[in-house]
């Protein structure tokens, strides 16, 4: 037997429009009411029926995210804290993968348009311009991650890449190391080119008194795996390794471990994101922190604001990525 809201609000003696201020958490209601209701929620088993309650009110109780690689524990760090602002709420968040594809990126998002959502977070790396206009033209509250634009319905959250690749190319030089890779993913997409470029326009600082090399695969830790095995392969023999985030970094130190090399005695490792997984690995990884609970808050925010807030246009949150210096790095090997 289905229960529906007249027989929660019979069953605990009380108006239907009282127990629909507990459901969507929207109004007053005594303590000892509200305790009374929610045990006989709990009781019955009653489940609010989200459809319903839009095409009621008019008003969405749903979420949107896209993300490029849900695989990825940055990602999901993401989408756990929105979930959980979310469900504070009264909202429920669905979530889409794209695999760093842009069709399945535009495919994703007109499903999820179709859902007549509250809000969508993009946290992707990868965008088709006209998927930017098309989202833009809606009246749909829309957060971009790394990639669009600031508008009238949409809010940006962008990392400062540049800053974070200078630091810890600074400190791994203050360590005495003069060969230095990087290892990406994706480096067509521009958000993470954009670690790339910054890596490679500050070796040329050191023009003259640093070697360095690059080299991409996919986004996992096998892809980090083999991007080493390449660049070793390739002659290059690096004491520092710079990675695009933690997540290839782990494939890296256990390839760098396979080749008889000793992190960091031989070779430093560093990465980027600084997920949880960073400060369990073996040895635990330096790396450029980027707060993804932050994020999510920030998106969180951007897609419902306070009901006192009034906002006429989006907004633009910036992070500046913190060196996170663990074991993973070392003085370069004199030899």
């Amino acid at each position: 037997m289905i229960m529906k809201l007249e027989d929660v609000a019979k069953r605990a003696k009380v108006s239907i429009a009282t127990v629909s201020r507990v459901v969507n958490n929207s109004g007053p209601v005594k303590s000892a009411t509200r305790a009374r209701i929610l045990k006989v929620i709990q009781e019955v088993k009653y489940h609010p029926n989200l459809h319903a309650r839009t095409l009621a009110g008019g008003r969405s109780r749903t979420l949107g995210m896209v993300v490029s690689n849900l695989e990825n524990p940055f990602f999901l760090d993401v989408f756990r804290t929105l979930e959980s602002r979310a469900h504070a709420a009264g909202y429920e968040v669905v979530v889409a993968n794209t695999d760093y594809r842009p069709k399945q990126l535009v495919s994703m998002v007109h499903l999820m348009m179709g859902r007549k959502l509250a809000g969508l977070a993009m946290i992707v790396s990868e965008m088709e311009p006209s998927l930017i206009e098309e989202l833009a033209d809606s009246a749909m509250p829309v957060v971009f991650y790394d990639v669009g634009p600031v508008g009238r319905h949409s809010s940006s959250i962008k990392v400062n890449y540049q800053r974070g690749i200078q630091r810890v190319v600074k400190y791994l030089y203050s360590l005495g190391h003069r060969r230095m890779a990087f290892v990406g993913h994706h480096t067509s997409l521009e958000p993470l080119l954009d670690r790339k470029k910054s890596f490679v326009e500050t070796m040329k600082r050191y023009a003259g008194e640093v070697e360095f090399g690059t080299v991409a695969d996919c986004d996992s830790p096998a892809g980090g795996q083999q991007a080493t095995h390449q660049l070793l392969a390739s002659g290059f023999k690096p004491t520092a390794v710079i990675c695009v985030n933690d997540f290839m970094a782990l494939g890296v130190i256990k390839e760098l471990r396979e080749q008889g090399l000793r992190v960091p005695q031989d070779v430093s490792v560093t990465g980027y994101d600084n997920i949880s997984l960073a400060e369990f690995a073996y040895p635990s990884l330096t790396t450029l922190n980027i707060p993804r609970e932050k994020i999510g808050h920030l998106a969180f925010e951007a897609l419902v604001p306070d009901q006192d807030e009034s906002r006429e246009a989006g907004r633009e949150y910036l992070i500046d990525p913190e060196l996170v210096i663990r074991e993973s790095t070392g003085p370069a090997p004199r030899s």
